[in-house]
């Protein structure tokens, strides 16, 4: 089935790309690429639309399954339990718990996901990551409920990242600009990009932030942002980018990452884009 949906994902992209209508034109704004187009995929929390993963987000086998698909990095999501725990999953519900972050782990454990996985800890998600290092793992810290939570978080998640040795395999993402600034103070070379959509490239730049990473309509209402970014030398990625229209969108302005629940599909147009370029 996924199979099918690449090979017509490639067909409407070679037709899109032919098109010069607004929407999909290169202009001013776009990256320039004489050969190829170099923007990269990354599966959202993981490749669960894979067969194999059974639909389990946020998984190790959706781990797995966007390291054997060869996507440039598989994103997922931190929370911290109430006994200190971090556990990979989106949170706060959780399988009937209100609030992971108020639960005990092991009652967080104790949920199995669609494929039958318990839910896993950082320390598991960190060693599947490890037997393949062409992925990198996108990490989200979710929120939590005060700066001085938030700030234990870090500090634990990067102590994790540091002792698995997986420091340059590891880039980080957040809704929470104090996350993202603990970030940037506990781990200086660290990759750190801002979710919340509502700082410019320059304010971005000015506290240390490496990359924005903002859903579709942020850019688009900010037309200058993109240019702003690269002058910047701040990387761009836009979520969750499922279908056909945006996908084209995103791979013509030539961000560095899209995010979305479909690789294959994303992977589709980049490759579609690459071969008409080529021609």
């Amino acid at each position: 089935m996924l199979h099918g949906k690449f090979i017509l994902m490639a067909g409407l992209a070679l037709l899109a790309v032919s098109c010069s209508d607004n929407d999909t034109t290169v202009d001013d704004n776009d990256r320039s690429h004489p050969s190829t187009n170099d923007t990269k995929v990354i599966a959202h929390r993981g490749y669960w639309n894979a067969p194999e993963t059974k639909g389990a987000q946020n998984s190790i086998a959706s781990l797995k399954a966007a390291q054997d698909f060869g996507a440039y990095g598989a994103e997922f999501d931190v929370n911290m339990t109430a006994d200190d725990k971090l556990v990979v999953l989106h949170g706060p519900s959780h399988k009937g718990i209100s609030n992971v972050q108020t639960a005990d782990f092991e009652q967080v454990r104790a949920k199995t996901l669609e494929n039958g996985e318990p839910t896993p800890t950082l320390a598991e998600y960190l060693e599947q990551g490890a037997k393949n290092k062409g992925t990198k793992l996108i990490l989200e810290i979710k929120n939590h409920a005060t700066d001085a939570r938030e700030t234990q978080v870090v500090e634990a998640v990067i102590d994790e990242v540091e002792s698995a040795g997986m420091k340059e395999q590891v880039e980080y993402i957040a809704f929470s600009l104090h996350v993202c600034k603990e970030i940037v103070r506990l781990d200086p070379e660290a990759k750190v990009a801002y979710l919340n959509g509502d700082l410019s490239p320059a304010e971005l730049k000015e506290l240390g932030i490496t990359g924005l990473d903002y859903q579709k309509a942020k850019m688009t209402a900010n037309p200058s942002w993109l240019r702003d970014a690269r002058a910047l030398g701040i990387t761009v990625n836009v979520w969750t980018i499922n279908n056909a229209d945006d996908m084209q969108w995103a791979v013509n302005k030539g961000v560095d990452y899209i995010t979305t629940d479909y690789p294959d599909q994303v992977q589709a147009v980049i490759d579609a884009k690459n071969a008409a370029i080529k021609k």
